[in-house]
């Protein structure tokens, strides 16, 4: 393979602020920074509880700010910043200031709803945003997307899938696109019988062949319901139709993303799978910044492979297509429920095949109440996923008696 021309040095350090920065996103958006010295000048960082690594964070990339979501775990940061000049703050209102601060760029990482908030503070604020939570898009996508063109703020994709799509569209409009495919790896259970699957422990679901991620995206993954959000994000990003939208099983990780034209042409996203890749792009754009990602080798690895999903051993990537058809609330409603039961899967309340049966019918029961309804702004989105949260765990508690 010939040698990639050199990166294209950034004008200017870049101002940065990292939501979620204790995360496994957040931890590689470190790598990156360390990785590439005087490209980047990070102004704040911001975690849920995990105050001690939040501190090492803080002072490892130099930042001015620093604020957790816990307020109990104020006092163990500001301890952990002692004598570093460094702000501390604690709280959703913390959450906030740091995503208002004089930023170019606010990676926006903070895992499940809570990210919903302080990432949409970025966006009030007018900040470009690496967006890398799925629940601002999935709970409510249309009032932040409509928000972010009325701020005249850039989502940049950093998902691997969607910045896959991102770097293989080209500059060319969605529009013009014939279709679009996110590829799923097929996760830990892609060969196994559906009996299998139906009692596969959450050690087992945690153990993914290909990408180190958290407990419940990894979960998520093991199902393909977090291929189902991943669609859902794809359609507010690029503003596709849903119709257009589709997933392929691609066991190897190395094709992330691909979109075909109306002149028959395919072009594809491909990396070795490494979170680096895609943040580095999302950091940079639009110029490159070097990493020290695997570099993909296509004479090794030897063959690529692709199948359609199974959606009868798979039902939940069935039921967020569902989803996505049906549009309005029904994401914000499926997502909602989805976290839950993958909570109580992983606390070992119900089994594996329980997620998908029990997140449909909660679907379903709002369906009929009339209550999918697309949410006019942020607030009414999280208050159905509010709702949605404190019937499903109803169900579950229904269960246990």
């Amino acid at each position: 393979m010939t040698a990639s021309p050199a990166p294209v040095p950034l004008a200017r350090p870049r101002r940065l602020t990292i939501l979620g920065a204790t995360g496994s996103i957040g931890r590689s958006t470190e790598a990156v920074i360390l990785g590439a010295p005087g490209a980047f000048e990070t102004v704040a960082v911001a975690g849920g509880r995990d105050a001690v690594n939040l501190a090492r964070v803080a002072r490892s990339l130099g930042a001015s700010f620093a604020a957790v979501a816990d307020p109990g775990a104020y006092a163990m940061l500001k301890g952990e910043l002692a004598g570093s000049g460094i702000r501390a703050g604690a709280g959703p209102e913390a959450l906030k200031e740091a995503a208002r601060m004089e930023a170019d760029l606010v990676v926006g990482a903070i895992a499940g709803a809570a990210g919903v908030v302080p990432t949409f503070a970025a966006i009030e604020a007018g900040r470009d945003v690496a967006l890398a939570n799925k629940e601002c898009l999935v709970c409510a996508g249309e009032p932040f997307m409509r928000r972010a063109r009325e701020k005249g703020v850039r989502v940049l994709p950093m998902d691997s899938e969607h910045n896959a799509i991102f770097q293989a569209l080209g500059g060319e409009s969605p529009s013009r696109l014939e279709k679009m495919w996110l590829t799923a790896s097929g996760g830990p259970f892609r060969t196994w019988s559906a009996e299998r699957i139906a009692a596969a422990t959450p050690e087992q679901a945690l153990a993914h062949p290909n990408w180190a991620m958290g407990p419940k995206v990894t979960v998520d993954s093991a199902s393909l319901m977090n291929k189902g959000l991943e669609l859902i994000e794809a359609l507010h990003i690029f503003g596709i139709e849903a119709r257009k939208l589709d997933v392929l099983v691609h066991p190897q990780s190395i094709v992330h993303g691909l979109v075909s034209f109306a002149d028959g042409a395919v072009t594809a996203g491909m990396a070795m799978p490494d979170m680096k890749v895609p943040i580095a792009h999302c950091l940079g754009w639009p110029d490159r910044v070097p990493t020290q990602a695997r570099r993909l080798d296509l004479a090794q690895i030897g063959s690529l492979t692709f199948e359609k999903p199974d959606l009868e051993r798979f039902p939940a990537l069935r039921v967020a297509m569902d989803a996505l058809a049906a549009g309005g609330a029904m994401p914000t409603i499926m997502n909602a429920a989805n976290e839950v039961m993958v909570a109580a899967f992983l606390d070992k309340q119900i089994r594996f095949n329980d997620i998908a049966r029990y997140v449909e019918e909660i679907c379903e029961l709002f369906e009929k109440e009339g209550a999918a309804r697309t949410p006019p702004d942020i607030e009414a989105a999280l208050a159905v996923d509010h709702i949605v949260r404190e019937r499903s765990r109803g169900r579950l508690d229904g269960l246990g008696r």
